[in-house]
């Protein structure tokens, strides 16, 4: 258990330094975004663009890796929307974020500072597959369908367009796919130019925790307990638990790929997941969900990486073992 309180103990320490720095008025909120649009921009594709590039194709692309992971969210997702009937009734708008809060997880801001300590750099492989996922399948489903709910709006299908042209212009898709290609042709760039690129992902994990803690500063869940509960246990446990049971159902895959999906669905959901909701009316309800869950995952996240510290494959890939 020490082993796994030293993965996650420095990340949530990081998380607590940028919220307390942002609290106390050292940094402020717009600050924090600042650098938020640095990971987003910069540091993150060029972290994506390294893990991809610098691999054989063969190693980077996986169908049955992509196939889990998107079941597995789609569980979580429908899961979620059946249950919000019960919770907060036809709202289909606010059902729809709690399936978006369900099944789409911060993969950039906690989960590669936590699986990069766990596998080592092939996480970064993981963390494009999953990105794959949730913008090409889980966002815009889930903003087709909270569009569908708002009276006069778009119809699903030009939304769901509206989202791809939206994905299509965002720095991580490109570095994604520029990885991609890179990948698949064998190519690589100038050295002066990698070394530049290495430079910009290097800072891409203290600095993504720090922006995550600024951006709890503020949020509440009073009131809202009940209602964002259940998001956090099917973000937290229904995610992972069905992500896992499709890797074993599609399986094998290799154990590293195992646990980095597991690892990634099993982390809150992603911290612009207020943003998501914003222009919704809802951003306060996630803006709930998300403290509730970030708080709750230390726990969730440590248990998982202790429970798959004694399973055998992962003894034999996880880091510190």
């Amino acid at each position: 258990m020490s082993n796994v309180l030293a993965i996650t103990g420095p990340i949530y320490l990081s998380i607590a330094v940028g919220f307390v720095a942002t609290r106390s008025g050292f940094m402020s909120k717009v600050d924090a975004q600042v650098l938020g649009r640095f990971v987003l921009s910069f540091a993150l594709p060029a972290m994506l663009f390294n893990a991809l590039a610098s691999r054989d194709f063969q190693e980077v692309i996986h169908p049955v890796y992509l196939a889990a992971y998107a079941l597995g969210s789609l569980v979580a997702f429908g899961t979620m929307w059946a249950l919000g009937r019960w919770i907060v009734g036809h709202d289909m708008t606010l059902r729809a974020f709690m399936g978006m809060g369900s099944s789409c997880s911060n993969t950039g801001y906690i989960g590669y500072p936590i699986l990069l300590q766990v596998i080592g750099p092939s996480a970064g492989v993981g963390l494009a597959l999953c990105l794959l996922v949730e913008n090409l399948l889980m966002i815009p489903l889930s903003l087709s369908l909270a569009e569908s709910g708002q009276a006069g709006s778009l119809s699903w299908q030009r939304q769901v367009i509206e989202s791809f042209k939206r994905m299509a212009r965002a720095p991580l898709m490109w570095a994604i796919v520029l990885g991609f290609f890179f990948s698949m042709m064998g190519w690589h760039w100038p050295q002066p130019l990698a070394r530049t690129i290495d430079l910009f992902a290097a800072a891409c994990a203290g600095t993504a925790l720090f922006v995550n803690g600024a951006s709890l500063v503020g949020l509440r869940v009073q009131g809202l307990v009940s209602q964002v509960s259940g998001i956090a246990l099917a973000k937290l446990i229904l995610h992972p638990s069905a992500v896992a049971f499709f890797l074993w159902l599609l399986g094998p895959i290799e154990p590293r790929l195992q646990i980095s999906a597991i690892v990634l669905a099993a982390m809150p959901m992603l911290g612009i997941y207020p943003l998501f909701a914003q222009r919704f009316g809802r951003d306060g309800f996630c803006a709930a969900a998300l403290l509730m869950t970030t708080l709750l995952s230390f726990f969730t996240i440590s248990a998982l990486l202790w429970g798959l510290s004694g399973w055998p494959a992962g003894q034999s890939v996880m880091l510190g073992n």
